[in-house]
């Protein structure tokens, strides 16, 4: 069984890579690289995966306008599933990638562990400012044991779960968020109201998205999942993960889910809107997703509570590193740490909903609110998620063994697998991937 070196990440858990934001391209270019050189402009290129929020905020412009020695030329690929393979054929060969890179959560320890020579040492730059800014969780996860810094963090991804409330008045259960919260103590409690919900609703709809998505936000709480303290890879004998997974394949057989794949399917962004589900757990950044899929239609509809309990979980967050194949380091990195900076990611949450990692940032978002959703207190509920959430151990197999999992539970509630047979065929597939 191999293990990994540990590293923790209080309120982040290793999310799925395919389980991520998708956006289409987009691409912020004032020239080409050849025409800036010439003009004695330096190009600075950014690759991303998903939506950072930078160019939702207006961050690439207002750094260029601050900068104009510099021109920002930014791509953002749709799936953080298509991003990473690509970037590491370009790693491998030493040509093609970034100045700035995005690196998801779920695969900062592999980066950590196997890439160090691949990646520029950013505590030696001004970028390596930001990390005694960071909690230490945050910061430590993209170090190595030798003291290099791989990545400076963007967001965290403190959970909430996401509600129409319009569809939880039909089915006659509380809208309210304290109500509401009030009625789910536990997961159990949500899979009850579930029950009530599916007796009462409108046509067509489900209590919740996906198996996958209800797996990811209850493990999502756990402290060890798929590796333990010492490093070792343990999710086929961690409790923990068995009890998400057969709860979460007990939920899609009693019907209470979409049977919609995350990210994946179509019909699971159209749902946003469409209402085919009532509930999604949330991270932050999920808020600017709804609002994007649901459109102007779906204001006022949806509404934010806290985890069932009370829980705090994480989904997601991001690092930005620099390959070590820039020509621009010094300029990259000054770009990283602006966008980093407490003001600058206070906008971005302003915008979109990442949440900071900044702690300098956390004052400037806890009295946010969203009138999309209803008024919600979101710098408030995620602030609170991520107090509660435990530091978790991240692993260099962690996006491997989740996507394997959520995959099996998709077979259980698209094709009608037992969750035994489900189970065992993702053990088998992971055998074979990491042994």
């Amino acid at each position: 069984m191999p293990s990994a070196r540990k590293t923790t990440l209080a309120a982040a858990a290793a999310a799925v890579s395919g389980a991520l934001l998708l956006t289409s391209c987009s691409t912020t270019d004032t020239g080409s690289a050849d025409a800036a050189a010439a003009d004695g402009v330096t190009p600075l290129t950014v690759s991303l995966f998903g939506t950072f929020g930078f160019e939702e905020a207006g961050l690439f412009e207002e750094y260029q306008e601050l900068n104009p020695d510099v021109t920002i030329q930014y791509e953002s690929t749709q799936g953080e599933n298509n991003y990473w393979p690509a970037l590491q054929t370009k790693l491998a060969s030493g040509n093609g990638a970034a100045d700035v890179q995005g690196i998801e959560v779920g695969r900062i320890a592999d980066v950590v562990a196997n890439q160090a020579d691949k990646w520029t040492d950013l505590s030696t730059t001004a970028a390596g400012e930001q990390v005694g800014n960071y909690p230490d969780w945050k910061a430590e996860a993209a170090t190595t044991e030798d003291g290099k810094v791989l990545g400076v963090g963007t967001d965290i991804g403190p959970m909430g779960l996401c509600y129409r409330s319009d569809l939880l008045q039909q089915a006659g259960l509380p809208t309210d968020p304290a109500e509401l919260a009030a009625r789910m103590g536990s997961w159990d409690d949500y899979v009850a109201l579930g029950r009530e919900f599916k007796a009462a609703a409108p046509a067509g709809t489900a209590w919740m998205d996906s198996a996958g998505g209800f797996y990811n936000a209850i493990i999502s709480t756990e402290e060890e999942i798929y590796y333990d303290s010492s490093g070792e890879l343990v999710w086929d004998s961690n409790p923990a993960v068995k009890q998400a997974f057969d709860t979460a394949a007990a939920a899609a057989q009693e019907g209470l889910t979409a049977k919609l794949e995350q990210f994946e399917d179509p019909a699971w962004d159209t749902g946003f809107g469409s209402g085919s589900f009532a509930t999604i757990a949330c991270p932050a950044w999920m808020v600017g997703y709804i609002k994007g899929k649901a459109g102007d239609a779906g204001a006022g509809k949806w509404n934010i509570t806290s985890l069932p309990g009370g829980a705090g979980g994480n989904w997601g967050g991001a690092y930005l590193g620099i390959p070590a194949s820039s020509e621009n380091k010094e300029e990259a990195a000054e770009l990283i740490k602006w966008l980093t900076d407490p003001e600058q990611q206070a906008k971005v949450f302003e915008t979109g909903g990442q949440f900071p990692s900044n702690t300098g940032a956390f004052e400037l978002v806890a009295g946010s609110t969203d009138e999309y959703f209803q008024g919600a207190p979101i710098g408030r509920i995620f602030s609170d998620a991520a107090e509660a959430a435990p530091t978790q151990v991240l692993g260099e197999e962690d996006a491997v063994v989740k996507s394997a999992l959520v995959q099996a539970l998709l077979s259980v509630e698209v094709n009608g697998v037992s969750p035994a047979d489900a189970w065992e065929s993702a053990s088998g597939d992971l055998a074979d991937q990491i042994g």
